[in-house]
């Protein structure tokens, strides 16, 4: 099933109507689409190198209204939100997250989780749901999402429209890798700057 979709929208990404597919693929993502945006994203920079831009900030924007979407079904469809965990394995974690974000050390790590989930290969649905499951600061998911998304598909726009199919080779063989390090060396630098804010106060 994921072969078939994920050549589906390699197809779309050559499509004539190929942006309008892109935010339709970037907003179901976020929610319970399991093939991410980057599989557009890529080929059609590529195609259209001066559209790189446009094409960010597509997936950028309509990936983020699919994450509020996810956050909505998350608060006020439990079901149909314990049905995209348990498809995705993550049902019986909720209960921890919700009583890690009871103390401020919680909501941190759930910040840097969000990021995560957003810039690397972690399932973003997932959290996004999590997020209005336990009832996490709308406001807060809105803008961690806008950057954590935004860094995301900026840096593989920029890199497709910079190097191409050098680019997709790489992201083909490393790419999942690649975004997990340097996702995690910026929750790290960030909890840095925390740490050192909190001991000069």
């Amino acid at each position: 099933m994921f072969n078939s979709l994920y050549k589906k929208c390699l197809n779309l990404a050559a499509h004539k109507s190929s942006k309008y597919y892109l935010a339709i693929i970037s907003f179901i993502e976020s929610s319970f689409f399991p093939i991410p945006p980057d599989v557009m994203v890529i080929p059609m920079v590529i195609s259209k190198r001066v559209d790189f831009l446009k094409i960010f900030f597509i997936a950028t924007i309509f990936s983020v209204l699919g994450g509020i979407l996810g956050y909505f079904i998350g608060a006020f469809f439990f079901e149909v939100g314990m049905q995209i965990m348990s498809f995705y394995g993550y049902e019986d974690k909720l209960t921890s997250l919700k009583n890690n974000l009871i103390n401020s050390e919680g909501f941190y790590a759930w910040l840097g989780i969000l990021f995560l989930a957003g810039f690397t290969p972690l399932p973003y649905k997932v959290f996004t749901i999590a997020s209005g499951l336990i009832g996490f600061n709308i406001i807060i998911f809105i803008l961690i999402s806008l950057i954590s998304r935004g860094l995301r598909f900026y840096i593989v726009s920029y890199l497709s429209y910079k190097f191409g199919n050098l680019f997709t080779q790489f992201m083909e063989t490393h790419g999942s890798k690649w975004f997990t390090i340097v996702g995690t060396l910026i929750v790290i630098i960030g909890l840095i700057i925390y740490i050192i804010f909190k001991l000069n106060v």
